[in-house]
């Protein structure tokens, strides 16, 4: 069975995630939508937060699972019996970094990182950029995250603005 972890901190997803995953479980028998913790950045959400919202997000998508990662990808990975790390490409930095990464995860394990572009509606979305346009009011946010998600975004924001 081929099987790919997508690993990120989706804080929030976004709808460029999701278009990944969607795309992702058309090429892969099983995706799994790997929630990881990115000590560089405060979280809005927890990671039970997240991999709540990602399976509400992901619900009709019979081959895709959602998990929290803990450790290295490809300990992550090891456990779960994939082969292939599934990564989305917004623009050339995103190559640069993503060849390293890969390139890093290719000497620590057997496995194969798979880049999908982003589709051209979804080359300037960030989740950064989302909380970031979020917290200043936003209105429509749907044109960068899913629904559910901006319900949660806002509710979350609102509460930190208290």
């Amino acid at each position: 069975m081929s099987i790919a972890v997508f690993p990120g901190s989706f804080d929030p997803l976004t709808n460029g995630h999701l278009d990944i995953i969607k795309r992702a479980s058309g090429i892969f028998e099983k995706v799994i939508v790997g929630v990881g913790n990115n000590t560089s950045k405060a979280a809005l959400f927890t990671p039970k937060e997240k991999m709540t919202l990602i399976s509400t997000v992901v619900k009709d998508l019979p081959n895709v699972e959602v998990a929290i990662m803990k450790g290295l990808t490809v300990q992550f990975m090891n456990e779960v019996g994939a082969k292939y790390i599934v990564r989305g490409l917004r623009n050339g930095k995103d190559f640069e970094y993503e060849r390293d990464i890969a390139g890093m995860n290719s000497a620590l394990a057997d496995v194969e990182t798979v880049l999908l572009l982003a589709k051209p509606e979804n080359q300037n979305i960030s989740s950064s950029m989302v909380k970031e346009i979020g917290s200043m009011g936003a209105d429509n946010m749907v044109k960068f995250v899913p629904k559910t998600i901006v319900e949660a975004l806002k509710e979350r924001l609102n509460a930190q603005k208290k």
